[in-house]
């Protein structure tokens, strides 16, 4: 198929300018049939595409996936506040995590 073709074309310039390997999303998916979780690494564009588990069964579902960020950019680790309590997480503190 001539698109195809034109990605994978287009896929092997840019890891072959690049000092950089390309990364791309992981997906999760669970089977329906025998309960295996698994990965899968594919471009956003191929997202929603159906997934075949590693047993061969065709029947999957694709799981939200969550990710945990922490720190801030710059390499500096803020200054407590005087007084301050709690852990900062998802609400400031006010939730104690």
């Amino acid at each position: 198929m001539e698109v195809s073709d034109n990605r994978a074309t287009a896929l092997q310039r840019i890891t072959a300018s690049s000092p950089y390997p390309v990364r791309m999303p992981r997906y999760d998916f669970r089977c329906r049939a025998c309960g295996d979780t698994f990965e899968i690494n594919r471009p956003m564009a191929e997202s929603a595409a159906p997934a075949t588990c590693p047993q061969g069964h065709a029947d999957t579902v694709k799981l939200l996936s969550t990710v945990a960020v922490t720190g801030r950019g710059g390499g500096t680790s803020p200054t407590p506040m005087a007084g301050a309590t709690g852990g900062g997480g998802c609400c400031g503190g006010a939730c104690g995590c």
